[in-house]
């Protein structure tokens, strides 16, 4: 480790520093305590141990920004001892490890959270939702989560977060938001949702998106929209609802014979609801022609005794005479065996 002007740019008159592709494998320890704005980027800094910013030498850090790095670990207070931090970039680091007390035991005054690209390995996306629910980032108002491939969310991961106005999931695989609640994002504003997998929107997630007063801007392009049956619901809320921007452009990708068409202008009448679609009545259909053919085999069974009734009834007698003969058999050598006259009689016999 050198000075700050040796590893880093230092710029005292603009409050910031700036680490650009340089060869930091951890944070510089004497950076100046003027600073507010911290960039540190294109290094190999791989992880943040516990105290890896010291203590009451940095008090007024309010932007870090450690996107791009090759940032794999962050453990149990790395974060704890930074009181002005308000803007946190972890964004394009191949993270594997997140400690949920990585802000320290007393939480932490974070407005602002990007972690685009960051959360690859799924333990890292629990280990994220058991520090949001903890309430260590109760102050949080934007947090960025797109760009990581996201299939669904982990239940309650939002309950904790009662200041948050943006909410960006864009660029995942989203396929359902069932288990997803929004209840406690009084103060959401903005939701985006483009460019996921989702198919449909349930009633229930729609019902919450009505209760949320302030949430005036969700984003829905680019999403795999399924025009069955089971999206009417969806119709209805996107004609009568004035929160979904863009909502023109959306557009069914399956069935194909309504690909490309604008969900706005689908009426009833061009859903086929003619054939069940939910998996119970499917099983129930199953079940009905399994018992067809079951009867079918049963009743061909039937007729081929009746058919061969003769051969059959002979089949049991020449068996029944064979099983007599057999028994009668037995029932003689019991009889000898049974009389010690016999029985001598039979031992002579053989000399």
């Amino acid at each position: 480790p050198g000075s700050c002007q040796t590893l880093c740019e230092c710029l005292e008159a603009a409050q910031a520093v700036r680490c650009v592709n340089r060869n930091l494998t951890a944070v510089p320890p004497d950076l100046p305590p003027y600073v507010r704005d911290l960039l540190i980027t294109g290094t190999p800094l791989a992880r943040l141990p516990a105290g890896a910013f010291p203590a009451q030498r940095l008090p007024d850090l309010r932007a870090l920004n450690l996107s791009g790095n090759h940032l794999r670990a962050v453990e149990a207070g790395a974060l704890a001892a930074l009181p002005a931090l308000r803007q946190l970039d972890l964004s394009g680091n191949p993270l594997v490890s997140l400690s949920p007390q990585a802000f320290g035991e007393g939480g932490s005054p974070l407005e602002e959270l990007a972690l685009r690209g960051a959360l690859r390995d799924h333990g890292v996306l629990l280990s994220l939702a058991a520090m949001l629910q903890s309430g260590a980032l109760r102050n949080l108002s934007r947090l960025e989560l797109a760009d990581n491939g996201l299939l669904l969310l982990p239940a309650g991961m939002f309950a904790a977060l009662p200041a948050l106005r943006q909410l960006d999931l864009s660029n995942n695989s989203l396929v359902g938001l069932r288990n997803v609640s929004f209840q406690a994002l009084g103060q959401l504003q903005s939701l985006d949702l483009s460019g996921n997998s989702l198919g449909v929107l349930r009633n229930a997630t729609l019902a919450q998106f009505r209760s949320l007063p302030a949430l005036r801007r969700i984003r829905l392009g680019r999403n795999t929209w399924v025009c069955d049956c089971a999206i009417e619901d969806l119709l209805a809320w996107l004609k009568e609802s004035d929160q979904v921007e863009g909502k023109e452009a959306l557009t069914c990708a399956y069935p194909d014979k309504m690909l490309g068409k604008a969900l706005l202008k689908i009426n009833s009448s061009d859903l086929d609801c003619s054939v069940p679609t939910d998996l119970p009545s499917q099983l129930q259909t199953s079940y009905v022609f399994l018992g067809i053919v079951l009867a079918l085999i049963g009743a061909i069974f039937l007729l081929v005794l009746y058919l061969n009734r003769k051969g059959i009834k002979k089949w049991m007698h020449n068996i029944r005479d064979a099983c007599r003969d057999h028994m009668e058999g037995y029932h003689y050598r019991y009889e000898i065996n049974a009389d010690p006259r016999l029985t001598n009689l039979s031992s002579n016999s053989d000399v």
